[in-house]
């Protein structure tokens, strides 16, 4: 053991030091850590508004997007295939739209805000297969949109048959029209 004093100056500056080191290293560990908590710009664009010009949508056509990782399919609808849906009622396993599958602005025979054009979620409500459009169907009673996996079939606005593998209607996404001529998915329109 020395005789000599203790230094407290200098036992004071070394901790001083050290403890400014330690916190700086600290936030310097933080700040990324907190910054990779906040979603990536990739997935908030995968659950963003999609929207979609629909000036070339004619009857028998369809539009398909992506939103929130799903098909979202835009179909032009003619007066004949209009007219043809409200005879489907004894087909159908819910013609009234009862169960939860669109928001309440579609809660119509026609399941749109425009009774010419539909928007659908392109997922068969069984286990998720895409079901093809068939147009040459849509005056037809086999339906508009077949799930060729399990058999299951809908209407042109989406209304499940009855004794298919489909327990509910094709969803109806939110949607609102920004214009005639275009569609913002995503988003409804009360809210805009």
């Amino acid at each position: 053991m020395t005789d000599k004093p203790v230094d407290n100056r200098r036992r004071r500056l070394l901790t001083a030091a050290t403890t400014g080191m330690g916190l700086a290293g600290t936030a310097g560990m933080l700040v990324p850590f907190a910054g990779s908590m906040l979603p990536s710009e990739r997935a908030k664009a995968a659950g963003a508004p999609v929207e979609v010009d629909i000036s070339g949508l004619g009857p028998g056509r369809q539009i398909t997007v992506e939103w929130r990782g799903k098909p979202v399919w835009i179909i032009g609808r003619s007066p004949d295939d209009l007219d043809f849906l409200a005879s489907m009622a004894d087909s159908l396993a819910d013609p009234d739209s009862q169960a939860a599958q669109q928001p309440a602005y579609a809660r119509n025979p026609y399941r749109s805000i425009k009774r010419e054009v539909l928007v659908l979620v392109g997922i068969c409500t069984h286990l998720g297969c895409s079901p093809q459009f068939r147009p040459e169907l849509t005056a037809d009673a086999d339906g508009a949109f077949l799930c060729a996996c399990h058999g299951s079939r809908f209407d042109l606005a989406g209304r499940v048959y009855r004794n298919v593998p489909a327990p509910t209607n094709l969803v109806v996404p939110p949607h609102r029209y920004v214009s005639d001529n275009v569609i913002l998915i995503g988003e409804d329109p009360e809210t805009a």
